[in-house]
């Protein structure tokens, strides 16, 4: 995931701001880490460069 997607990027479930935590990163490359939103206290997986922004309820049944 590119950092500057920073600017487009919102919850998907209550459109607040999210907050990235990176783990591991190449350049300006996030690859892996998270993305956080204080109001709904829920995170976002982001693994191999992709952000998982599915409703948390969706997420779990993946397999």
């Amino acid at each position: 995931m590119k950092k500057d997607l920073m600017d487009i990027l919102a919850c998907p479930m209550c459109k607040g701001d999210l907050e990235l935590n990176v783990d591991k990163e190449d350049g300006d490359e996030v690859i892996e880490g998270s993305l956080y939103c204080a109001r709904c206290d829920e995170r976002y997986p982001i693994s191999d460069s992709i952000p998982n922004l599915l409703p948390p309820e969706l997420r779990k049944n993946q397999s």
